[in-house]
């Protein structure tokens, strides 16, 4: 694909609409994609990979540009991230601006090389120290991979990897997840007939293991209690072969409305979703004391996938992560009124901070005794998944998976 003006004006157009912060990236993109139908598919891929690089590297690149413009942006991604040479771009940018970028010395600030802002690079930082708090950030400027998760309920993992040969698309079973597999490219996997049939679902390895970390069985009462659009509630319902019920619990009714088609797709009709009208819902509180097994992945900051989503970086700030992490106590306090005595809880995040996890964690500990802490490495190795640890830490740069953590409890009295 040759460049030319014009695409590089879409380019730029679609980044400053993104720089605005005013929403979801991908949210903005596809709305700018809608508005200029006359793109075809592979400048759509154009468009959308090189407004995505400034977002993952937006300091550096800033500084390497000498400005926040959008256009001096596009031509540091162009030049810095995508490797394209001066010759390339000639009459097309600049050409003080991109000696200016080719000419640009390594920022020394660390925040800078991370690509974060000064307040985040600060807390992850001071939680990891600076040599891992680098590695972390530098791993999350990285897309993420494709992962898929295999309906284990009606189908293989290696029947799926032997279907995917033959039709051409490379994978690999993924490390840790049983039903796991990761692709090589990034294939409209939606169109394909697995994923139609309810053989794949598309989910980050490290959410899967959040499944197993709960470990549902057949008969039981299980809760999804921020189930969104239910990627964790197949996967749930899928180790629960159908048998029993599976309640999907959920203050969007927009995002649950969702699961209904999915869940079909996929085979499960023991999968009940409930609209939450906030943390006392009268509905959720007829199943206080019920239920066998309930996981809150609850609302966070997201940063943990900053790999899928790099403007969630720019888009929030110290004050969020503070009433989030009170909103989070809440939420997880109002769940564990539904798990009866000798019932198991877990709560999880895709965060990277210690304020949205250990402190929430510790803080329900204390006020609920009668919830004792499980290990999280144990409860894996009995279904020979080989992730240790007490409490449930994955990090890009060391399993491969989005940023999850996980604590897990039994109320006492079973």
């Amino acid at each position: 694909m040759r460049l030319t003006h014009g695409l590089l004006g879409h380019a730029e157009a679609a980044l400053g609409a993104l720089l605005q912060f005013s929403g979801p990236a991908d949210e903005t993109l596809s709305r700018y994609f809608r508005e200029h139908r006359e793109l075809g598919q592979q400048e759509r891929a154009f468009v959308a990979e090189t407004a995505f690089s400034v977002l993952r590297r937006k300091r550096s690149l800033e500084s390497a540009a000498g400005s926040a413009e959008p256009r001096a942006l596009l031509a540091a991604s162009l030049l810095r991230v995508q490797g394209l040479s001066a010759r390339a771009l000639e009459g097309l940018v600049d050409a003080a601006l991109a000696a200016r970028i080719r000419g640009a010395a390594t920022e020394p600030r660390p925040a800078v090389r991370a690509d974060l802002p000064d307040w985040l690079w600060e807390r992850v930082a001071s939680q990891h120290g600076d040599a891992e708090a680098l590695r972390l950030a530098q791993a999350m400027l990285n897309p993420a991979p494709l992962d898929l998760r295999v309906n284990l309920a009606r189908t293989g993992r290696e029947a799926v990897l032997e279907r995917l040969a033959r039709d051409g698309i490379g994978a690999t079973p993924t490390p840790h997840s049983p039903a796991g597999i990761r692709l090589e490219a990034k294939p409209a996997i939606n169109r394909h007939e697995l994923f139609r049939d309810g053989l794949v679902e598309v989910q980050d390895e490290g959410s899967q293991l959040l499944a197993w970390l709960l470990a549902p069985r057949r008969g039981e009462m299980v809760a999804d209690y921020c189930a969104g659009a239910g990627g964790k509630t197949l996967a749930l319902g899928m180790l629960m072969r159908g048998a029993g019920r599976l309640y999907a619990l959920d203050v969007s009714a927009k995002r649950l409305a969702a699961l209904g088609p999915r869940a079909a797709r996929a085979g499960l009709s023991n999968v009940h979703s409930i609209v939450l009208s906030g943390e006392n819902d009268a509905r959720a509180r007829r199943l206080a004391g019920k239920l066998d097994r309930v996981l809150v992945d609850a609302p966070c900051s997201g940063f943990g996938t900053l790999r899928r989503n790099p403007d969630l970086k720019w888009r929030q700030g110290p004050q969020a992560i503070d009433e989030l992490a009170a909103k989070q106590g809440r939420i997880l306090a109002a769940a564990a009124r539904l798990v009866k005595p000798g019932g198991r809880l877990v709560y999880a995040t895709c965060s990277l901070l210690r304020e949205e996890n250990d402190s929430v964690a510790d803080g329900f500990a204390a006020a609920h005794p009668q919830f004792r802490p499980l290990d999280c490495g144990e409860l894996l190795a009995a279904q020979r998944i080989g992730v240790e640890g007490a409490r449930l830490r994955l990090w890009p740069h060391v399993q491969g998976t989005d940023g999850f953590f996980a604590a897990a409890y039994v109320r006492a009295g079973g």
